[in-house]
């Protein structure tokens, strides 16, 4: 305990990072407020409680940190970012002219910068209408259409922007990456209440105590489970050349590369899980087919078959998108320019070969693992835990947390250790989420 307040003392005496610390909090408040706040035009006493739970309504609820169903300013979050990011980052692989961009440094990425956010404006005001239609019924409504349909479009387009601003700023003046602290934020905020229901339907009702604290060293010890396969690195020798200038001695020193078991980090789930919200709705347009009873199958996130394909999907999306992220070609040729080779291995085509080679082993036992966490979830509802407790087991909630708390922890130390300060652990030292190699060849982090 001695340890833990002098660190919070240290972090207090560096001005730099509690000016950061402070201004995350700041924006983190702003945004936590601005979730509260209605659409213009809506009643809120008619709104319901449940409304957004569900489905595919339900994950962007917990993305949104449950702005979604109270139909705030802020109901979109920064889904609509992350999808243009993912856009602009296949045309990249796509498109000639993103793919020269990607190679432009510091003005090339400024302009992809641009892009995205064009991008953004248009999937939002798309994402906005439908919003309104599907989950604003029309007794919810105090204004008419198609007055109240504009009206919040550009409402709801502003506030994605804004929130996406805000994120931004987070990275610029704070401390860590802004879009995915918010992001952690709003699923955090649900935690509280998760856990809160959990206990009371344990110590009033079937369970006990007894119960409750076996789950809370199950969810324990899937957090570790988790920690362990998104700080998995194959860390791959590259000997660089020695070069005598002067009187000095450049080079001829080893470093590693560490190439990540899960370098495609969440994004294989939200992939599957936006696939398997596919079954269901299909299931609504005939419902008096033969095979509905086999696509209700796999809508029910408990069935065996459900949660088959939901791991399929998951082991083929983590080799997809770790393929169009991480260019062991591009890799081979920037150690090339600079010097570096793996001992061994020539130089050049053999040694991208190789480094894809790596990927390939690494990545499947990554699929795999990535696979049980996200089907965790859907084992503890089947043990009678309550949903809401339930995502916390695994899925993308607990992907994503991990990921954020280990990459702002690092960032927190390395304040520390450039002010000569201990860091936060007596022994060893933070690894966060390292940022992987693009088919560019810079460092992008994935959320």
């Amino acid at each position: 305990m001695k340890k833990f307040f002098t660190t919070l003392s240290n972090i207090w005496k560096i001005d730099d990072l509690r000016v950061r610390i402070l201004n995350t909090l700041l924006f983190l408040f702003i945004y936590r407020v601005g979730s509260y706040v209605v659409l213009p035009g809506v009643n809120a006493n008619l709104l319901s409680h449940q409304q957004g739970n569900e489905g595919i309504t339900g994950l962007l609820n917990m993305f949104a940190g449950g702005s979604f169903s109270r139909a705030s300013i802020f109901a979109l979050g920064v889904m609509p970012y992350i999808s243009a990011s993912i856009v602009v980052q296949l045309l990249g692989i796509a498109v000639p002219y993103f793919a020269k961009l990607q190679k432009e440094g510091e003005s090339g990425r400024n302009k992809i910068n641009q892009w995205t956010r064009y991008l953004t404006i248009g999937i939002t005001a798309l994402q906005a209408i439908g919003y309104l239609k599907s989950q604003i019924s029309p007794e919810q409504m105090l204004l008419v259409n198609p007055y109240f349909t504009i009206l919040n479009m550009f409402v709801l387009t502003a506030g994605t922007m804004f929130v996406m601003w805000l994120g931004e700023k987070i990275t610029d003046k704070g401390i860590g990456n802004g879009i995915s602290l918010i992001i952690m934020v709003g699923i955090i905020s649900a935690l509280p209440g998760a856990f809160l229901t959990e206990f009371q339907s344990r110590t009033v009702g079937a369970g006990g105590l007894v119960t409750f604290i076996v789950e809370i060293i199950a969810l324990i010890g899937v957090v570790m489970f988790t920690v362990l396969i998104v700080q998995g690195t194959r860390k791959v020798a590259v000997q660089y050349a020695k070069r005598i200038v002067g009187n000095k001695q450049y080079g001829g020193v080893r470093q590693y590369i560490p190439l990540k078991v899960t370098a495609a980090g969440v994004m294989p789930i939200i992939f599957a899980q936006a696939l398997m919200f596919i079954p269901s709705t299909v299931a609504q347009f005939f419902p008096n087919a033969a095979s509905n009873g086999i696509l209700m199958s796999l809508s029910d996130y408990t069935s065996v078959w459900h949660n088959v394909l939901f791991a399929i999907l998951i082991i083929l999306f983590t080799f997809f998108y770790t393929a169009i992220t991480v260019n062991p070609n591009q890799m081979a040729e920037d150690m090339k320019k600079n010097g570096g080779f793996v001992p061994g291995i020539k130089p050049g085509r053999a040694t991208g070969a190789f480094l894809d080679a790596v990927i390939s082993r690494i990545t499947l036992p990554g699929a795999f693992a990535l696979a049980i966490v996200a089907v965790i979830p859907a084992l503890a509802s089947m043990i009678h835990i309550s949903s809401s407790f339930a995502r916390f087991f695994g899925g993308t909630s607990l992907i994503i947390l991990v990921q954020v708390v280990l990459d702002t922890l690092q960032q927190i130390e390395s304040h520390l250790l450039m002010r000569h300060y201990d860091g936060l652990m007596k022994s060893g030292r933070v690894k966060g989420r390292t940022a992987i190699p693009s088919a560019s060849g810079t460092s992008e982090p994935v959320i």
